[in-house]
């Protein structure tokens, strides 16, 4: 897959079965398209905060609606007014895992959901 211009090409991306994850020469120029995002243990993560529980709610709610359709789903863990994400690709490598361009097109969905919620803090 070639990388993606900008992180609008990369939302508009869909996910598809990936054998082989993300070698270490490329990951930081996949890096430099979701600048809010880091990586943590060998998953791509970030935390969106809200207002109040009603707000991460809806965003998770959001966000799990995006998944299903994508059929790749992250790690959450949510508080009363945040979601961390966490993304990784258990197929990819021969079941070893990684970080796959299914992981990077969620993130980039992800911030998309948050960016048009206009509930930030």
């Amino acid at each position: 897959m070639n990388l993606p211009a900008t992180t609008q090409e990369l939302a508009q991306l869909a996910c598809a079965p990936r054998q082989l994850a993300i070698n270490d020469a490329d990951l930081g120029a996949w890096l430099a398209l979701l600048p809010q995002w880091t990586l943590q243990n060998g998953k791509l993560c970030r935390d969106f905060g809200f207002k109040n529980y009603y707000q991460t709610l809806a965003f998770v709610n959001a966000l799990a609606y995006m998944t299903h359709t994508q059929d790749h789903h992250p790690e959450l863990i949510i508080t009363y007014t945040t979601c961390a994400a966490r993304y990784d690709t258990h197929s990819v490598n021969l079941g070893a895992g990684g970080l796959s361009e299914n992981d990077f097109i969620c993130a980039a969905k992800a911030d998309l959901i948050y960016q048009s919620s206009q509930v930030a803090p």
